[in-house]
């Protein structure tokens, strides 16, 4: 309860302070590109719950009918705009509203596509157990995974393989520790990454 408090607090006061950079970033989408200025993907959220994650568009359109899932760094389907988006995790910013309908925390493993949530052992399906967030010690640690996956010759099998394993880990971690003041702690080190960029 004290966790989706914290939560439903900071993402109102959160939407209401960035609604001013929402719009110029939705100016600049559409100015950029033609499409839509949020994209909406099919995640696996808590007890295996599909929702609708929210994103700012960094991609044209159709951009899963060209291409595959895995985004990796220079990929020709991610816009102008989209580039500056993603560097700063800006495009993040509207799963303040999926924090607000509780279907994500500020801090939970982030939630994947059904596609690769089905390839999950049963014993990492107990990341599903939480709700998924918007940050976690995966995302510290992979912060730059577009480039990692740019080197290989095989971006998703590189992720299947050896990324994601990494990151259920990361997860597990996460769970057995759980706590508000680890919340507070993980997204103190993620803002200083995004800084650090």
């Amino acid at each position: 309860m004290t966790k989706r408090m914290f939560d439903l607090f900071f993402a109102l006061i959160g939407i209401a302070i960035l609604l001013p950079l929402f719009f110029i970033i939705a100016i600049w989408i559409k100015l950029d590109s033609p499409g839509p200025v949020f994209f909406r993907q099919i995640r696996i959220g808590r007890y295996g719950r599909e929702f609708s994650i929210y994103k700012f568009r960094t991609m044209v359109t159709k951009a899963e009918s060209i291409g595959r899932q895995i985004t990796v760094a220079n990929d020709i389907r991610i816009t102008r705009s989209g580039r500056f988006l993603r560097k700063y995790k800006l495009d993040e910013l509207p799963q303040l509203f999926n924090v607000v309908k509780g279907e994500m925390s500020f801090v939970g493993p982030r939630p994947e596509v059904p596609k690769y949530v089905a390839l999950y052992t049963p014993e990492q399906r107990r990341v599903l157990e939480v709700l998924p967030g918007i940050t976690d010690l995966a995302s510290i640690k992979f912060r730059n995974e577009s480039e990692l996956l740019k080197q290989t010759a095989n971006p998703e099998n590189v992720y299947v393989r050896e990324i994601m394993p990494q990151k259920l880990e990361l997860n597990m971690q996460y769970i057995a520790q759980i706590s508000l003041r680890f919340d507070i702690l993980i997204i103190v080190r993620t803002l200083l990454r995004v800084i650090a960029t």
